[in-house]
């Protein structure tokens, strides 16, 4: 067996690692205090599989239909809209009427100014 030889890094790497590690706990210390502001202002919280989908469907209505597993056509029925307006407002085609709106973010358990 050969014997094993350890060497220790310089001053200067010592420094750029230490620096980085003053950087990180620096970036987790800002998402820290910006998800307890976020948190104390009332604002939900979104799952992962939530927040992934929100970035890759067109609208947050998208994100949050999809999220609690409907389709148009089911989230349209329990809204009391047709399946077509609701694809219009996930594709951003139409603004929505107040009160349809409302009802779909009663459908979704979310807030209106969240779906908007």
């Amino acid at each position: 067996m050969r014997p094993q030889i350890i060497t220790t890094s310089s001053d200067e790497e010592l420094a750029a690692l230490a620096a980085e590690a003053d950087e990180d706990a620096a970036d987790v210390a800002a998402y820290d205090a910006a998800k307890a502001a976020f948190e104390a202002d009332g604002a939900p919280v979104f799952p992962p599989g939530l927040s992934a989908l929100m970035l890759t469907t067109k609208s947050r209505l998208a994100a949050a239909r999809k999220g609690r597993g409907l389709s148009q056509a089911e989230l349209a029925a329990k809204a009391g809209i047709q399946q077509g307006y609701l694809s219009d407002l996930e594709t951003k085609r139409r603004a929505g009427l107040a009160a349809k709106i409302e009802r779909l973010a009663a459908a979704l358990d979310v807030s209106v100014a969240w779906i908007g």
